[in-house]
């Protein structure tokens, strides 16, 4: 009996092959999972954030039928790529945001104070991800591992599937790409 990650492989492969209807059910299979990363992600973010959850998974849903081409393998790895999506429309959206604000300030002060933590969690967002892109670097399996721990939410049993190493060296190369992390984001 096949279980619904076969039937979502099974469904990217025949997207790959250029069936029109393994793409709507392939929609209807991945929309609420997509929902929940993003909500996870969206949760992270600062009260007020502009981004809502549902735009958030349109925008990505856009880039991955827009974007190049992708082989896609399996359930898992269609959800890393939509995870990294997920991190760059963020991304952008943090880069963007001193620059929305310009120098207008807002009356209000719980309302300043909200656009000042807004401000502040767009830079430490994009801080983030440029910490990332150096550890990419520096150590690309490291990356993807704290992309597919942090951002999707995968269990190490998991990760080691994906990237082809012992649960045990993903569950080390997490622990060093934390440290990694923080030192580029402390300096």
């Amino acid at each position: 009996m096949p279980t619904p990650s076969d039937n979502i492989t099974t469904l990217l492969r025949a997207w790959n092959a250029g069936d029109p209807d393994a793409l709507r059910e392939l929609t209807e299979s991945v929309y609420q999972e997509l929902r929940r990363m993003a909500g996870g992600h969206m949760r992270r973010e600062n009260a007020g954030h502009m981004l809502q959850t549902t735009a958030l998974v349109n925008e990505v849903w856009m880039r991955l039928m827009q974007g190049q081409k992708v082989d896609w393998q399996d359930r898992k790895h269609f959800y890393a790529v939509a995870a990294l999506a997920m991190r760059r429309v963020l991304v952008d959206y943090a880069r963007q945001q001193p620059r929305l604000h310009g120098g207008d300030r807002v009356q209000q002060v719980a309302l300043e104070e909200a656009a000042e933590l807004s401000e502040e969690r767009s830079l430490e967002l994009a801080a983030l991800d440029d910490a990332l892109v150096k550890l990419e670097e520096m150590d690309p399996r490291k990356a993807r591992i704290v992309e597919l721990k942090f951002l999707v939410g995968l269990s190490v049993e998991e990760i080691s599937e994906i990237v082809g190493a012992s649960p045990r060296t993903v569950a080390r190369d997490w622990e060093a790409a934390k440290m990694i992390l923080h030192h580029l984001l402390t300096g």
